[in-house]
């Protein structure tokens, strides 16, 4: 029993945990994914039962959150790259916050139509583009780069507990409030979230001889970095393709689930945390994964766990058995986003310079997101066309295939764990040789 302790505390003491600006961040992180998953059945809800929304009109909702990453993620990353990220960080989401409280606003004073949610969906989309690319680049300073696919697990881990006590509470939430009241849960954990990071001490090198260079300059640095490197230009391609049909996924998915298998806010929260389940086993075996396969291996398995899920869910017959066949579901779906997720992110921060992670994150995201309008905007005039059974079903065997194309023709499977001594020399040389 001592002994197990103390290899407890040990194991404790030499946890990204026991520093404390890195747990400071992680706090934020998880106090605003808890909040998020509030956001995350409300806004869909909120059009489908209080506005009736048509497929179409949820295509457009899922599309404006999207375009923002097409339109300024080029040159979001050349400021971050040129600016303290922690400010940026903050001022995002104090946007965020000013943006989801509109909703409430509007609703209470009998204002709300598919408008506001447009204006506001484009709103989250142009704050989400800015700060998840700041908070990649800004973790990489907290955590250190030999400590990524920790730090990137246990951010993984505490949205994935999210994911499994969340949608319940947004689900009663829902049900006891209204979806709009519910969002204000969402605005109360931007704000804790805000609390958090000011409490970080840390210094920040900003690069002095990138002050005065044109943008356009900068922006072809980032795009050229990632054309050029083998590895950054697969992910690329990959997740490009890969979010061309989640972005159509998720723009339907709560609309199925409501209108299809009839099932009340409460039940899909519920079915959500089933989903939570399989992300925080992701998260929980993800480092031994990668030990074992290599970062490259692990993001086409999670692709096809993915379009297996999607395929599940397309099939789903309602009835009494509805909600365990969509938890089931979606416990695939969210171990497979979370494996491809963790090794993806890492992978790709383990192989760009300190100097250009601003740029390479903000290009792979507008690469990665440039087709995700598209996806939201073809998956909602397919829903109307020929179904939603059938539009979720073509998107699942897309991914299935893209996930056996980028297994079998490119170079992932070959793709070692970087973390390891030795591991980005080898990478580099396998990069050359391509």
């Amino acid at each position: 029993m001592k002994h197990a302790l103390t290899r407890f505390l040990e194991t404790a003491r030499r946890s990204l945990l026991a520093d404390r600006n890195f747990r400071l961040m992680w706090l934020s992180s998880t106090i605003t994914n808890f909040g998020g998953q509030v956001t995350l059945l409300a806004m869909p809800l909120t059009a489908i039962t209080l506005l009736n929304a048509t497929p179409t009109q949820m295509g457009i909702l899922g599309a404006l959150e999207a375009i923002p990453f097409t339109l300024f993620s080029l040159h979001s990353g050349v400021y971050i790259d040129r600016m303290k990220k922690l400010p940026i960080i903050l001022a995002c989401e104090l946007l965020i916050a000013a943006s989801l409280i509109a909703l409430p606003i509007a609703f209470a004073c009998g204002l709300l139509t598919m408008t506001v949610l447009y204006v506001v969906s484009f709103l989250l989309g142009c704050a989400f583009v800015v700060v998840g690319t700041a908070g990649q680049v800004f973790l990489t300073h907290i955590a250190g780069r030999e400590r990524l696919i920790e730090a990137n697990s246990l951010f993984t881990l505490s949205d994935s507990g999210s994911r499994l006590t969340g949608p319940g509470v947004a689900g009663a939430l829902i049900q006891l409030l209204g979806a709009p009241i519910a969002i204000l849960a969402d605005c109360a954990g931007f704000i804790a979230s805000i609390v958090m990071l000011v409490r970080i001490d840390t210094s920040e090198e900003i690069p002095t001889a990138a002050e005065h260079r044109p943008m356009l300059r900068d922006i072809g640095e980032g795009i050229r970095l990632v054309w050029r490197h083998p590895i950054l230009r697969t992910l690329m391609v990959c997740a490009s393709l890969w979010m061309l049909f989640f972005q159509g996924y998720a723009t339907l998915a709560t609309l199925f689930a409501s209108r299809e298998l009839g099932l009340s806010a409460g039940r899909i929260g519920a079915a959500h945390m089933l989903a939570g389940l399989g992300a925080l086993l992701a998260a929980t075996v993800a480092p031994r994964v990668t030990r074992r396969l290599g970062m490259g291996t692990p993001v086409t398995l999670g692709m096809f766990s993915c379009g297996l899920a999607w395929i599940l869910f397309a099939h789903i017959a309602p009835g009494k058995h509805a909600f365990a066949q969509m938890g089931a579901a979606l416990f695939f779906l969210d171990f497979g986003a979370t494996l491809y997720w963790i090794n993806y992110s890492t992978l790709r921060q383990s192989v760009t310079p300190d100097a250009l992670l601003g740029r390479m994150t903000a290009t792979m995201r507008f690469f990665t997101v440039a087709l995700a309008p598209l996806g939201a905007y073809g998956a909602g005039l397919l829903g109307e066309t020929i179904g939603l059974r059938a539009t979720l079903t073509l998107g699942g065997l897309a991914v299935v295939l893209l996930a056996v194309c980028a297994f079998a023709f490119t170079s992932l499977r070959r793709i070692t764990d970087l973390s390891q001594p030795g591991a980005r020399a080898a990478a580099a040389a396998l990069a050359n040789s391509l």
